[in-house]
């Protein structure tokens, strides 16, 4: 017992110095601009190495520390007057306190306020669209209109094709898109990436570019097809996969608690994501899977393949599950190493090199 309680008693001695230290540490991001996550990691990881600490453990460190910053102000900004169509919703929100926080003036238009659109666009700065994705193209005409030929128009939909040609056709302004990969749930854009799809006049976009990257977050610059290209496979079918495990798992009438206590840690992970997927809004989640014809096909080629993989299963044929995973082995094997790879989020501005994905 005497023994039990030196221990407690010196855990509670660290776990008051490491407080102590992490408010010190707080306080000191939220009296500056703090330095850019991959500055923050390359300081540390040598120290990290040594002491046998994963990097990753670090990373959420940094995140819950700038998470917790109460007030983050950049130096010297010049406000902006800046509309949010859609800007009661939760990514719209997200966006609005993050904008207001460092001294824009942020105001809101939705559905029961076009009666004021004239005011609300017409004198704004920047115009950002976050809609369903369903209303995105018919809100961007309906706002064009109102707009003054120097706002900067800008959209934070998943899909970047259509948004984005319907702001160049019906806008002759600035015109840029963006698709933040994250939802709205995080507390800071520390560590996440948003695509960024130029469009026209990109000059007018470079504070609010300039603004995501001081606050940590990863820029990749794309066109819209591109974008959509690839969110096919990152995000379509990501949606897909996690809907349909969570569909099973409900249908199945699945002990979550005890399946729990006997987990991996990548089935924890896994039902993190799925519970993190079902704790969105239903329509924006099948909107993502449902966007494009593309992600329609893409998700159908995915279902044969499970059906293929599922008769083989159901015949028992080991050996032909066997050959299908030497095969797909082989196809990853030059590209292991990359995926094994910590995967370091980077302030840094990154020109992607996309190819086209088939799913015929």
């Amino acid at each position: 017992m005497p023994l039990k309680s030196s221990y407690s008693d010196q855990l509670k001695k660290t776990d008051q110095s490491l407080i102590a230290l992490l408010s010190d540490r707080i306080s000191l991001l939220a009296a500056s601009e703090p330095p850019s996550l991959d500055e923050q990691l390359t300081d540390v990881a040598p120290l990290l190495a040594q002491a046998g600490i994963p990097e990753s453990v670090w990373v959420g460190v940094l995140n819950s520390c700038h998470a917790m910053i109460p007030k983050y102000v950049a130096n010297h900004v010049s406000p902006r007057q800046i509309t949010i169509i859609g800007g009661r919703g939760r990514m719209g929100r997200l966006f609005k306190e993050q904008l207001s926080i460092v001294g824009h003036n942020v105001s809101v238009l939705e559905h029961e306020d076009w009666e004021y659109a004239d005011k609300l666009l017409n004198q704004a700065e920047l115009v950002l669209v976050s809609v369903p994705i369903e209303y995105t193209v018919d809100v961007i005409k309906r706002a064009a209109k109102y707009l003054a030929p120097n706002t900067a128009l800008c959209d934070i939909t998943s899909i970047k094709t259509q948004p984005t040609q319907a702001m160049l056709e019906h806008h002759s302004g600035p015109v840029m898109g963006l698709h933040p990969m994250f939802g709205p749930n995080i507390k800071s854009f520390l560590g996440q990436k948003v695509v960024v799809c130029p469009g026209r006049n990109d000059d007018s976009f470079q504070w609010l570019l300039d603004f995501l990257k001081t606050k940590g977050g990863e820029l990749i610059v794309c066109t819209p097809e591109e974008h959509d290209k690839i969110m096919v496979v990152v995000q379509a079918t990501q949606h897909f996969c996690r809907f349909s495990l969570g569909v099973f798992l409900t249908q199945a009438r699945i002990d979550i608690e005890q399946s729990l206590t006997m987990s991996t840690h990548n089935y924890r992970q896994e039902l993190d994501i799925i519970k993190r997927l079902f704790s969105q809004d239903p329509r924006l989640c099948v909107d993502i899977m449902l966007a494009t014809q593309e992600r329609c096909d893409a998700i159908s080629f995915l279902t044969n393949t499970y059906s293929r993989l599922a008769k083989l299963v159901a015949r028992k044929d080991r050996d032909a599950l066997i050959q299908e995973f030497e095969n797909t082995q082989s196809f990853l094997e030059e590209r292991i190493n990359t995926f094994l790879q910590p995967l370091n989020t980077t302030s840094k501005t990154v020109q992607r090199d996309f190819r086209p994905i088939p799913f015929s």
